[in-house]
This record gives structure tokens, sequence and C-alpha cells, in this order.
């Protein structure tokens, strides 16, 4: 509130963003959980959020972190309207992918370390 108790002009409180629920009902999702959109899924009856969530998703992946940018919201608000949309199926939530760590060939590394205690 301002300093003649108006809200700013576009200002939107968390709990209107998230449809009056305080926490997300997944605790799995962190900023960087890549969200899948599933296409046949109906849109009609979201709220406000949820549908621009589901327009930014729709075109391809996206992380959590990536999402709250576009909305300009909070990590944690983000969280619980993404939550919220995997719950109902609209999204799907996967982990990133991470290769697995390759052995390394332990001579290379001798070698390099030789090489660099000469120069």
């Amino acid at each position: 509130m301002t300093s003649h108790g108006r809200q700013r002009r576009g200002m939107v409180r968390s709990y209107t963003a998230m449809d009056g629920r305080a926490t997300p009902s997944r605790s799995t999702l962190d900023e960087v959980t890549l969200l899948i959109a599933d296409p046949k899924m109906p849109l009609a009856g979201m709220g406000a959020q949820a549908h621009r969530v589901m327009d930014l998703c729709l075109p391809g992946v996206l992380a959590v972190s990536e999402v709250a940018a576009h909305l300009e919201l909070p990590g944690a608000v983000t969280k619980v309207i993404v939550s919220g949309l995997v719950d109902s199926g609209h999204l799907v939530a996967r982990a990133p992918f991470v290769p697995t760590a390759e052995q390394h060939d332990e001579g290379l590394l001798r070698r390099v370390l030789h090489g660099l205690q000469k120069l």
C-alpha cells in the first residue's frame, strides 16, 4: 500500500495469483524443473495466471524459473500455480536431464598435470 492507502497500479496480491492457495501441493518442484504442457487439455475455466502459464508452456519446454520470469512473479508463487496445473494434468513436471559423470583417464590427467608443472 502506498502512503495514501491505495495499492500501486498493476499490483496483484500473491494469494490472488495463487487462487487462494498458500503452498504448492508438490515438494518436488524446484527452479530447474522442466514443464511440458499437454495440448489436449482444455483451458476453459482456468484462472488468469494458470492460463498464462499454459500459454507460455504450450510452444515448448520451460523451466519453473523461466515461467516465473515471464510472469514477473516470485518463484514460490509460480510453484503454487504450476503445482496445481501438474495436479490437474495440464502440465508434466520433469527433472532436468543431467548426464552421468564419465570416468576420466587418470594417465591423461597426470600427463596434463606434469605438463603444467613444467611451465
